[in-house]
């Protein structure tokens, strides 16, 4: 290799020795033909770009004299390495194969194995001609390629950290070293932050990857005033994950939570609220009861329009250990934390609640509620109302009552549903099932609980999503059947919520848009409406609306236990807007934190495959079989999420058949 044009300009002659160009001219004169191989230049172009202004004669002149001054280094023979050659209208530099590193790096970024990646990113020393003096005017030669190879290079450092090699191998060295480069240069680099994060994760220092996202987030408010891309938080959240399940087996009660990502920003001046998990202070059976004290309490108060309240499957992160408010204020973003606990004893029914000052850890409000079992709903409706009220006194009593939900008839029912909950949310066949029978059994008691309708339609539009029914068809018509039974649901947002993404499921996204923008109308804080609704403008064909949908319910839900599906969702707006790298990214990176979704493998396999990266795909169609045996392309194409997006479906058809799935 004797010419370098990554890092600055570097030319060695025949014989070894560096070039000295006569002029500077004649120097970029040789880069811009080295630059385009060779298809090379019209004379005319050259000569008018190089030297304007000088006359079609003397620039021609200037032109012939920069040639014959690299013809002096590289003369014209049979056996000349590198040689200009041309005619009356062209002019090129033709070389071998190897004389070039961006050639080279073109060939090894084609020929794509890891080892290829780390050779190219050790030939990457910087920009394009970085540090040679470029006269104005010549910009437009050279800025473009500039560009080009700065984006490969980016592509490059996510390519090999995706790969991961091996801690402490000269591959994983050649990725790091890239990365920091690329970081000299600017800063703002995402994609070199990522990459970092990535190899430090790889050999196990998560803190080190985390403290890399927070340098990452810095820079970015300090030199662009933005926050991360969707998939740099991805990658911060899977990190998170992983990072609090390996401290959570090692270190018990002393293991910290994931940290949350960073916030979409909302009004100063909101107030915000997290209502933690309630100690539960009777018989470990009663566990579930105290859950679904605070999810109500949580509901209430999410449906005042002026607070701002963190979901609470958030929340209970923290559920089991000591926590100091003011870490949780400052993980979750809130002001305001809500602590209590619950005391149940046969038909009486204690509840103790204070409010705490986030920052200061100020108590700003207690109370303690005494009564019978069947008081639980008034109980938390004034429990909302009162932790509202000393917020912020200026809302209106109405708007409080407008918050409160009308409890079901059957205390038994409201029970069956609360321990069906942890189900819902279980990610796993089983858990599925056993929802599924618990709300059969609150619905038995009470025919006309909605809730327990429409919870009972997302579990079996569930099973036919997740393909965990061998006939889907059916577990979509017993979500219709559910959703319809559930009847009149226009106060209770979680009901609408859950029969929303049902209708979603079945393929009617219209009436699912209805449903899920009522819910968003009475609980603005719906985290899972707000991912539902993301997925419907998927479904829609509307991919671009996505997005914002999906940061909204990460930001009410930073720890959500789903955060998967919303990433998964962010990723898929991403795929079908072109952005396939970034889309398969965020697919590794919820399969690292998650390998038992399986459905993470359908996205993997068809989008890398998409991309070109067959190895990748193959590897994902792989285990999705393992965990899948029965997967045909023809049951997932025929599901009615695909009802409205034919020409995408036939795309990921296709993608899934070249890997090898089979068809039936």
């Amino acid at each position: 290799m004797r010419i370098r044009l990554l890092g600055g300009l570097e030319v060695t002659s025949a014989d070894g020795q560096p070039v000295r160009f006569a002029t500077r001219k004649s120097a970029l004169l040789f880069a811009a033909l080295a630059l385009a191989g060779r298809r090379g230049h019209h004379r005319e172009r050259l000569s008018e770009g190089f030297w304007p202004r000088r006359g079609d004669a003397q620039s021609r002149n200037s032109l012939r004299q920069a040639l014959a001054d690299i013809r002096r280094w590289f003369p014209t023979d049979g056996n000349a390495a590198i040689s200009i050659e041309g005619d009356q209208e062209t002019v090129a530099l033709t070389a071998g194969a190897d004389e070039a590193d961006i050639w080279i790096l073109e060939r090894k970024l084609a020929e794509s194995g890891t080892a290829d990646l780390a050779f190219a990113a050790e030939l990457y020393r910087g920009d394009v001609l970085a540090g040679e003096v470029i006269p104005d005017g010549l910009d437009e030669w050279f800025s473009p390629h500039q560009i080009r190879y700065r984006q490969k290079a980016l592509q490059l450092v996510e390519r090999l950290s995706l790969v991961q090699p091996e801690a402490g191998t000269a591959d994983e060295a050649a990725c790091e070293r890239l990365a920091e480069r690329l970081l000299a240069s600017d800063p703002t680099a995402e994609a070199a932050h990522r990459a970092l994060m990535r190899i430090h994760s790889a050999r196990g220092h998560e803190n080190a990857a985390l403290r890399q996202f927070e340098s990452c987030r810095a820079l970015l408010r300090k030199h662009l005033d933005v926050e991360p891309e969707a998939q740099t938080n991805a990658l911060a959240a899977s990190l998170q994950t992983r990072g609090g399940n390996r401290l959570t087996a090692t270190m018990h009660d002393t293991a910290q939570p994931p940290q949350p990502v960073s916030a979409q920003a909302r009004p100063h001046d909101q107030p915000s609220v997290a209502v933690m998990a309630f100690d539960n202070l009777g018989g470990a059976d009663d566990e579930y009861f105290a859950d679904g004290v605070v999810e109500e309490i949580t509901a209430a108060l999410s449906r005042i329009r002026d607070f701002f309240v963190i979901a609470r499957q958030s929340a209970f992160t923290y559920k089991g250990r000591f926590v100091d408010v003011r870490d949780v204020g400052r993980e979750l973003g809130v002001n305001y934390v809500v602590e209590g606990t619950v005391r149940r004893g046969g038909d009486r029914l204690r509840i103790s609640v204070q409010l705490v000052d986030a920052e200061t850890r100020t108590q700003l409000w207690s109370e303690r509620y005494e009564g019978a079992t069947e008081d639980v709903f008034e109980f938390q409706d004034r429990i909302a109302a009162q932790v509202a009220g000393a917020i912020h006194p200026a809302i209106r009593g109405a708007e409080i009552e407008l918050a409160k939900r009308k409890p079901p008839i059957s205390l038994r029912a409201y029970d069956l549903v609360m321990r069906a909950y942890p189900n819902i949310w279980g990610r796993r066949k089983d858990t599925n099932s056993q929802a599924i029978e618990l709300l059969k059994k609150a619905i038995a008691i009470d025919p006309t609980y909605s809730r327990a309708h429409a919870l009972l339609a997302w579990c079996h539009a569930s099973n036919a999503a997740y393909l965990w029914a061998e006939h889907p068809e059916s577990e979509l018509e017993k979500a219709r059947a559910a959703v319809e039974a559930a009847g009149s649901i226009g106060d209770d947002p979680t009901a609408l919520a859950a029969a929303g993404s049902a209708l979603s499921m079945c393929g009617d996204q219209e009436r699912a848009a209805t449903f899920i923008e009522k819910a968003l109308t009475l609980d603005p804080n719906n985290a899972w409406a707000w991912a539902r609704h993301g997925w419907i403008a998927i479904y829609m064909d509307e991919a671009a609306r996505a997005a914002e949908r999906f940061q909204r319910a990460m930001t009410l839900s930073p720890m959500d236990p789903f955060a998967f599906n919303m990433r998964l969702g962010m990723a898929t707006a991403m795929a079908k807007t072109g952005l396939l790298s970034q889309a398969v990214a965020i697919a590794r990176e919820v399969i690292a934190a998650h390998p038992d979704i399986i459905m993470s493998y359908r996205y993997l396999a068809a989008w890398s495959a998409m991309s070109g990266d067959l190895e990748t795909a193959r590897w994902a169609a792989q285990k999705l079989l393992t965990a899948q045996p029965d997967f045909t392309i023809e049951r997932y194409r025929s599901l009615p999420i695909f009802r409205n997006t034919a020409k995408w479906a036939d795309q990921v058809v296709e993608a899934l058949k070249q890997v090898g799935l089979p068809e039936r």
